[in-house]
């Protein structure tokens, strides 16, 4: 882990630590790599009990709820997708907050519409809106996915700062 990347799961321990919230998260492209983040920080399992690893559609719907028309309308990659992965993750682990990503990491499987390198994330939090962003990353396949990680962090410090 970089140190960008342990100083960010540092710093959302810190947060979660004093409202006394715990976090989950719902990943894709990023292959666990969020979760691995958060739990390389000693004392982490004080504010995160749970993650997935949904990489193939059928156990987003079955593990997540994600909608099957949502997923043929929308596809994987895509805001809708990535905010019913988000809620899904609330319901399943009942956690305050929540970080969902779906992208496409490459170097293979981009399209015109979604190149290699477009990531979308979602944060949720209980009782609350849902945020969700779009981010073309550059790079290669590792690149790409150390990218959506920190993004991903970041967007969950915002969200509880805010």
């Amino acid at each position: 882990m970089n140190s960008h990347i342990k100083d960010l799961s540092t710093q959302l321990g810190e947060l979660l630590l004093s409202r006394q919230f715990t976090v989950t998260c719902a990943e894709s492209c990023t292959g666990g790599g969020i979760a691995s983040a958060i739990t390389d920080i000693a004392g982490s399992s004080q504010w995160f009990h749970a993650g997935f690893v949904t990489y193939a559609n059928d156990f987003k719907r079955q593990l997540l709820r994600v909608s099957p028309e949502t997923l043929v309308s929308e596809g994987a990659v895509s805001g809708a997708v990535v905010r019913q992965m988000a809620e899904g993750a609330l319901m399943a682990t009942g956690a305050d907050i929540a970080v969902a990503v779906s992208g496409v990491a490459g170097p293979d499987g981009g399209t015109e519409d979604k190149p290699v390198g477009m990531v979308w994330f979602a944060w949720a939090m209980k009782n609350s809106v849902v945020t969700t962003l779009c981010v073309q990353f550059k790079g290669d396949r590792a690149a790409v996915r150390q990218a959506a990680v920190e993004q991903a962090l970041i967007g969950l410090i915002e969200v509880l700062k805010n």
